[in-house]
């Protein structure tokens, strides 16, 4: 199967450091590219097919993600190419999504090229924990394995997330605020353009060093969800040939 690739990164992984976190302005949080059309041709065959190894989400966790179905619905309503009518919307590539309040996750997974992960903060705890998510094209990580854990666990066997980072990650979620979301962006070398690549802890990802043609880059989003505080992670998933990076 041809590769889903981009033509271009909308920002310059290769004459540009990888940024830190930056702020992001709010019309920007979601984004389309020209890979739309085949990416959600995917992320439909993925939700439908694959839901378990895709959708996850922890007992009490259903109003964040009602509340952020609303709030991509609302971006949507503006968004030229989409059409938001009562009970469904039609896509920029013609697909007509059936609007099921029941199931937030999955449409989620339908509507936008951004996969999403929520976070919240019990009350007295040290970290925030994933409680739900809709992740259609993983870099190397499976749900199952992350999802009701702390962000510290969550990020095992990253050997850098050591415990001085993991307070520094502690805090930015703990100061992101409504309405002033911010972002940031990796870039990598892969083997395998392929999407959808879960992967168990401690597998490597990377592929051959010399057989790696491909770049993949997230551009990554934080943004805080009014009502029930959780932490919105988005990953909008790029990947281009390397020869078009250069």
């Amino acid at each position: 199967m041809e590769p889903i690739v981009q033509d271009t990164l909308p920002y310059d992984p290769v004459e540009k450091p990888l940024p830190g976190i930056a702020p992001l302005d709010p019309e920007q949080w979601l984004i389309q590219d020209d890979a739309f059309t085949r990416q959600m041709a995917l992320r439909d065959h993925l939700v439908a097919d694959r839901p378990g190894l895709v959708m996850a989400m922890e007992q009490g966790a259903e109003p964040a993600c009602h509340e952020l179905l609303n709030a991509v619905l609302d971006v949507l309503r503006e968004r030229p190419g989409y059409s938001v009518g009562q009970g469904h919307v039609t896509r920029p590539d013609g697909i007509t999504v059936v609007l099921d309040p029941a199931d937030p996750l999955r449409m989620l997974g339908r509507l936008v090229q951004e996969d999403f992960c929520i976070l919240e903060k019990p009350d007295g705890a040290e970290e925030h924990i994933l409680t739900a998510a809709i992740l259609c094209f993983p870099a190397g990580w499976t749900l199952a394995e992350k999802i009701g854990r702390p962000l510290i666990r969550i990020h095992k066997p990253v050997a850098s997330y050591d415990p001085n980072i993991a307070k520094r990650v502690q805090r930015l979620f703990d100061g992101v605020q409504v309405g002033r979301p911010l972002w940031r962006f990796n870039a990598l070398d892969y083997q395998d353009p392929s999407l959808f690549q879960p992967r168990k802890e401690g597998v490597q990802k990377y592929g051959d060093p010399v057989e790696r043609r491909f770049m993949r880059s997230e551009r990554q989003t934080l943004s805080r969800l009014p009502d029930t505080r959780a932490v919105v992670f988005g990953i909008h998933t790029f990947v281009i040939r390397k020869t078009d990076a250069s």
